[in-house]
Parts: C-alpha cells; sequence; structure tokens
C-alpha cells in the first residue's frame, strides 16, 4: 500500500478515510499580495477559522483534505500544518499553478526566453514532491493544474507536460481545474499522451458540465471525476444546482463508473486581501458554499435517495483510496 505525502507526513493511503478531494484552507486571487497594506494576513484569526472548518468536517467523519490550493495563490504549508497538528485530520497539499487568466504566469512567460520552462517546472514540482516545500521539508501530495474556458494556452499546456512528467517520476496524484466544466477530455488526453498515469489522475470541476455524454467521454479514458463543487450554485459562479450534481451522481453510476467518482466543495474558508463585499446577491450565492455541505446536505439527500453506507463509503472513502493507492 503506497504512503501518501501530508502536511505532517506520510500516511498509508488505506487509513486516509472519508477524503474531500478539493478545498481551500487559504486562498487568494494573484495580486492579493501586492494589497498588503488593507488586506494584511492576520494568522491567528484565519487560524480559528480554519481550525473550525476542518472540525466541522471531522464532524461528519472527514479524515483527510486535499488543499488545491497552488503555488502563486497563497498556498501556505505552515500554516496548514498548524491547522493538521490541531485537529488531527490530515491535510495533502499542492504543487502546481493555476490557469492563465487567474494565475501569475509573467514569470515563467519571462524564464522562458532563457530557458526550457517545462524543465524547470516539472524540476519544481519533483522537488516539491519529493524534498520539500520552501526549505520546510514539507512535500506536496498531489500536482494541481488548471485549465482556461474551452481552450488549453499554450502556457496551461507547459504545466500539463511538466505534471505528466513529474508523475512519471514520482508517482503522484494529478488534480485539475476545468473552467466552467470544459476542457475535461482534453486535459486528460494531453496528460495521458504525455506519459501520465490515469489511474492517478482526478478531472476536476466535472460538476460545472452536467451532460452525461461528456463525463463518459472523460470517464472512458480510465481517470477519476471530480465533482467538487457542492455548495456553490447557480449564475454568478455559472454551475448547476447541488440537486443537479446529485442527479449527475445517479446518471454516472448509472453509466457503470460508481468507482471513479471523487467529491468536494472548492470552498475558501480565508481569502487572502481585502474582505469581499458582500453584495445581497453574492451573500445569496454562497449561502452554502462551505465545507459543512457534503456532510449537512448532500449525503442526508443520497440516503434520502436510496444510497445506502456502503455506496457512500465507497464515494469517500473507497475510491480516494484507490486513486492514493
Amino acid at each position: 500500500m503506497n504512503t501518501v505525502q501530508t502536511v505532517t507526513g506520510p500516511v498509508p493511503a488505506g487509513e486516509l478515510g472519508r477524503t474531500l478531494m478539493h478545498e481551500h484552507f487559504l486562498y487568494g486571487y494573484c495580486g492579493y499580495q501586492g494589497d498588503a497594506t488593507l488586506g494584511p494576513f492576520d494568522e491567528a484569526e484565519a487560524l480559528k477559522t480554519c481550525i473550525a472548518a476542518a472540525n466541522t468536517a471531522k464532524g461528519y467523519g472527514i479524515r483527510t483534505i486535499v488543499d488545491a490550493t497552488t503555488n502563486e495563490c497563497g498556498r501556505n504549508v505552515r500554516f496548514l500544518r498548524k491547522v493538521s497538528e490541531a485537529t488531527g485530520v490530515n491535510i495533502i497539499c499542492s504543487t502546481g499553478f493555476y490557469f492563465e487568466q487567474e494565475s501569475s504566469y509573467a514569470y515563467w512567460k519571462f524564464r522562458s526566453a532563457f530557458a526550457d520552462i517545462t524543465a524547470e517546472i516539472a524540476e519544481m514540482m519533483i522537488t516539491e514532491l519529493t524534498e520539500g516545500i520552501e526549505g520546510t521539508g514539507i512535500r506536496a501530495g498531489v500536482i494541481k493544474l488548471g485549465s482556461s474556458w474551452n481552450t488549453i494556452t499554450p502556457m496551461e499546456q507547459c504545466f500539463f507536460e511538466a505534471a505528466a512528467r513529474a508523475q512519471r517520476e514520482t508517482g503522484c496524484v494529478i488534480i485539475t481545474h476545468t473552467q466552467r466544466g470544459t476542457m475535461g477530455p482534453e486535459q486528460a488526453e494531453l496528460l495521458i499522451k504525455n506519459g501520465a498515469n490515469p489511474a492517478k489522475i482526478a478531472i476536476g470541476h466535472m460538476c460545472g458540465n452536467t451532460d452525461i455524454a461528456y463525463h463518459k467521454r472523460v470517464l472512458a479514458l480510465g481517470v477519476f471525476v471530480n465533482l467538487d463543487r457542492f455548495g456553490l450554485q447557480g449564475e454568478l459562479f455559472h454551475t448547476p444546482t447541488d440537486a443537479q450534481r446529485v442527479d449527475l451522481i445517479e446518471d454516472i453510476i448509472a453509466a457503470g463508473y460508481e468507482d471513479k467518482i471523487l467529491l468536494g466543495h472548492d470552498s475558501v474558508n480565508v481569502q487572502l486581501g481585502r474582505p469581499k463585499i458582500m453584495t445581497p446577491m453574492l451573500q445569496e450565492a454562497l449561502r452554502d458554499a462551505n465545507i459543512g455541505t457534503i456532510g449537512s446536505k448532500i449525503l442526508p439527500e443520497l440516503r434520502r435517495r436510496g444510497f445506502t453506507e456502503e455506496q457512500l463509503d465507497r464515494l469517500l472513502v473507497v475510491n480516494p483510496e484507490v486513486l492514493f493507492a
């Protein structure tokens, strides 16, 4: 049985328990660092919030959380270790970058004039997976990638190719961001073409598209689908409702892919930078956007629809274990 790198050390894949596959304890849109005068980071307050969030998830049986925050969007492994140590929840952190429009690719574009940046990105990922991040010795447990709406840009392709190279060397799991549920098949095909193992790939935000034919195209490639935006609903986020996501789970199972479904919220527990301006529309849109929605609303709804505890464990325990094994 493989071990999985968490921020407090390796854990056997068989001991991960109930796992949320895509969350953010801290998250900042690129550029937040330049607004630190009026949007400073209050670590003590952030710790209180994130410890409470981890304990909320723990309250419905979650033992492991994958933090999908990328290198440039506020990933803070020292902070994550404090949250894990305070709660006993395993936290798996990421190496990688976000999709181009919301990332900080200027650095890599500059370097591309002088170096093979695909090789450099792969070196960064491999180092963070095998040696540690920022001199801490805390190792990433997954690679996180993202692509744009209806396209994979040339710069994003460099990251996908680098991730495939890093996975070939380390055997690590790759998780992705699909913008509005587009480019799922293309992401999987690009990774596999470059030598990545489909059994170690989870295509993310797939619940942004409820077309079962689209899901079958992705699943036929042997990868997992991450239905990981529960609680984010409606036009503001360009997403289906949670009821439609539950329908999708049933459709995927009916298509024979119960063993390829993963779950999460894409919750952001602390937004870095200045606080959000909470308009009435945003308040309504974020009403259920928290790390407790699967436990408080989705699991009861699945049980109401006739799901057995064994099936729920398949989604939250067995499938993540297989992905990381």
